[in-house]
């Protein structure tokens, strides 16, 4: 039977375990390649612990190498595997992350601890080393397969203590081992919080030791601020901009070495800022009725997908518990409307806007909500637009912070974008710069806010009542400026959480494909543009030579494979040189069909069947052919089954032919030595580049030189027309009435 003590644990925690499904590992290129896990920390929970379980394949194809994992609070990780620049004006923080190594064993398990973690969404990512860049033929070989998967473990303390502000809350530690942990709510509009602890004893007759830690641990950054006590004396803690309308989590520790009970009484006390603006507040319904009453808003939008989020309701009494009342409001609010307009795409509009007032004597706050939970796979763009004629001191500047979960309040005095827990982004716009952009790569999910204050050089009295206009334009967007020239904006899911990456191209690199540190010169995209293409008029001797012989399906086959191969090569270059007669996903299964029926019908014409059978085995390999490509169009075995089995039909032929004739088929060795052994040598050597020499940097003569192989090859191969037949005789039978006019001999009296 369990004892009291031991029965009152279990019931103050909970434990509880997430998992998701494993994940095939990718080679790294671009954000695509990483594998990213969603995870849903409860509220209250003091212990998280992941299990990180790696694996990779026995096959002697998988050699050791290491898989990197980052993590994150509130939104995906931003990495930068491959050290590659970012836009100018974005920042960005770098991911907490670790490495795990497979080597000799085939699995690696490794264990993340976490206490007092934020509630929420957090991910993880997880990826190879950086990409070789070799194009592999899919089918040809068989890749290691590593296999990787997250498991979540998480506390949950039930039932927390709650700290009411203005009220002593009296904690007793029980043992060293077993630390304290109380929550409190932090209301909007919440400008200092102060903690103080006091009366601390040890068995109610000595002084303790006890070290308090408020806040909750978030990746890649945390900021939780400790407070240390020892003696009998008050000791406590100011935090200035505490994270709004959410709890703080509190936890108390026992630092004596003594197995003692340890008590002490916490209290905390609030300062409002008392927001202002209340014409701002009547002047967004007014303009909120006129936009119900229009019929069509723009965009397509109506009052129902409109939501104000700046509050402007003047909850200056009674907003916060023990106010402190200056007399005068101590912000600006400026309401702001969001606008959806698709996946991970916001538009937030200023009412009255977009011009605001900035003024000096308190800053000018702006609400914009990125809370939904499917706002942090964007990226946050906010640009302030300085209107020179409306400064009216020409040395002031215009200080702004944008800040998640809490605003910056304190802009005047400490000229610094720090928060209680968060570290905000700075910008400045002046006369001589009067344009600032900042770029937030995957912003965190929660409120965030715009903080302005005018501030002068020599100090704020020389600024007394100074004014000035700033335009504000505040969205988000999947890719940032469509990542650019080179790159291609990618909508990823995971679990029904979307998100955007960009896909570079031409050599240029970066989260928005800005760096141009390996990029191709427009030279060297036209050139390679010109290889691809032009490449495919080593065709033309093949279809010469198909017409001089009166083989005019494969002349045919080979007209359409040259011109569908040159426009799609046209169609497929990364840079500026690009030419696109038509979709591109058809003219890529056009290319691919092309090739393989081009490759099928000269290896049948070589086998010299019976016309009739030929010409069946050519519309039924091709349908066959074309059923395949749909399914999969790069399977190396829709390449290499139609082959094989057309090589099957051209051995079976040759063989039969050289039993009937009792001699080697074909006969004549000048035959084997001019042409077949050379076109066989053409077709290997363009297989071995095709197949093992192909790279994403060589690929534009790599796949140039395939093309002009096998081109070569398909003249060398067509074997020659019928002696008893002159070379353009088939334009005399249309004049022939008769159907013995013209002796077809058999295949048995032609000389090859």
């Amino acid at each position: 039977m369990l004892s009291p003590v031991t029965l009152c644990l279990y019931l103050l925690y909970i434990s509880e375990y997430f998992s998701q499904s494993a994940q095939k590992l990718s080679f790294y290129s671009w954000y695509g390649n990483a594998k990213l896990f969603r995870f849903q920390v409860p509220e209250d929970t003091i212990l998280l612990r992941w299990l990180l379980q790696a694996s990779k394949g026995k096959g002697p194809e998988c050699t050791s190498t290491e898989i990197t994992v980052h993590f994150s609070y509130g939104a995906p990780p931003v990495i930068n595997p491959l050290g590659t620049r970012f836009p100018s004006n974005a920042t960005v923080r770098p991911s907490y992350n670790l490495t795990m190594t497979l080597s000799v064993t085939l699995q690696n398990s490794t264990f993340v601890n976490i206490t007092t973690p934020a509630a929420g969404d957090w991910f993880i990512a997880a990826h190879l080393p950086q990409a070789a860049g070799k194009i592999e033929v899919k089918g040809f070989s068989t890749p290691c397969a590593y296999i990787f998967q997250p498991d979540m473990f998480v506390l949950r303390f039930v039932d927390v203590p709650v700290l009411q502000p203005g009220t002593r809350l009296q904690q007793t530690i029980a043992s060293p081992a077993r630390p304290l942990h109380v929550k409190i709510f932090i209301p909007e509009y919440t400008a200092t919080m102060q903690f103080t602890l006091r009366n601390c004893v040890v068995n109610s007759t000595k002084a303790c030791a006890i070290r308090v830690v408020l806040g909750s641990i978030m990746l890649p950054q945390s900021f939780q601020k400790t407070l240390s006590c020892k003696g009998t004396a008050d000791c406590s803690l100011v935090l200035h901009s505490p994270p709004w309308e959410k709890w703080l989590q509190i936890m108390a520790e026992n630092l004596s070495t003594a197995n003692a009970s340890v008590s002490f009484e916490m209290i905390a006390s609030f300062t409002a800022c008392k927001p202002g603006s209340t014409n701002s507040f009547l002047n967004f319904y007014s303009s909120l009725n006129q936009n119900q009453s229009t019929p069509a808003l723009a965009g397509g939008r109506n009052a129902s997908t409109l939501g104000m989020l700046g509050n402007t309701t003047l909850p200056a009494v009674g907003a916060a518990n023990n106010v402190s009342d200056p007399g005068t409001f101590c912000l600006q609010n400026q309401p702001v409307i969001r606008e959806d307009l698709d996946v991970a795409s916001v538009r937030f509009r200023v009412i009255n806007g977009p011009s605001i007032p900035v003024h000096s004597e308190f800053p000018t706050l702006l609400l914009f909500n990125l809370n939904t939970g499917m706002d942090s796979g964007g990226t946050l763009v906010v640009n302030l637009l300085l209107n020179e004629t409306s400064l009216s001191i020409g040395n002031a500047s215009v200080f702004a912070c944008v800040s998640a979960a809490s605003p910056v309040l304190t802009l005047n005095t400490t000229r610094n974008c720090s928060t209680a827990f968060f570290q905000g982004y700075p910008l400045n716009v002046n006369a001589s710069s009067t344009e600032a952009t900042l770029i937030i790569p995957y912003p965190e999910t929660d409120n965030w806010f715009l903080s302005l204050q005018l501030i002068c050089p020599w100090g704020q009295g020389e600024c007394n009542k100074a004014k000035a206009k700033v335009t504000v334009s505040i969205y988000l967007t999947p890719c940032f400026d469509d990542c650019g020239t080179y790159g291609q904006c990618s909508l990823l899911r995971r679990h029904g959480y979307l998100y955007a990456g960009c896909s570079c191209k031409a050599g240029w690199g970066g989260w928005s494909c800005t760096d141009n540190t390996k990029a191709q010169s427009v030279g060297l995209q036209n050139l390679a543009t010109l290889l691809l293409t032009l490449s495919n008029l080593m065709f033309l001797p093949a279809i010469a030579v198909a017409l001089y012989r009166y083989y005019l399906v494969e002349a045919s086959v080979y007209t359409y494979t040259m011109f569908f191969s040159t426009f799609y090569h046209a169609c497929d270059q990364p840079g500026v040189a690009v030419i696109c007669i038509m979709d591109y996903d058809t003219l890529q299964y056009c290319d691919f069909l092309g090739s393989v029926v081009a490759i099928w019908v000269t290896i049948l014409c070589m086998a010299r069947v019976k016309k009739i059978l030929k010409y069946v085995l050519f519309v039924l390999g091709t349908l066959l052919i074309a059923m395949s490509l749909k399914l999969d169009r790069r399977g190396i075995w829709n390449m290499m089954g139609p082959c094989l089995f057309a090589l099957i039909i051209m051995i079976m032929a040759w063989v039969y032919h050289g039993v009937k004739r009792r001699h080697c088929y074909p006969t004549s060795w000048k035959r084997w030595v001019f042409y077949l052994i050379p076109g066989i040598t053409l077709a290997f050597v363009a297989i071995s580049v095709y197949a093992f020499m192909e790279t994403n940097d060589n690929y534009y003569y790599t796949h140039s030189i395939w093309h002009i192989l096998v081109a070569s090859s398909v003249a060398f191969l067509l074997p020659p027309h019928d002696k008893h037949k002159k070379p353009w005789a088939w334009s005399q039978k249309l004049i022939c009435r008769y159907q013995i006019c013209k002796n077809d001999r058999e295949e048995l009296y032609v000389v090859t």
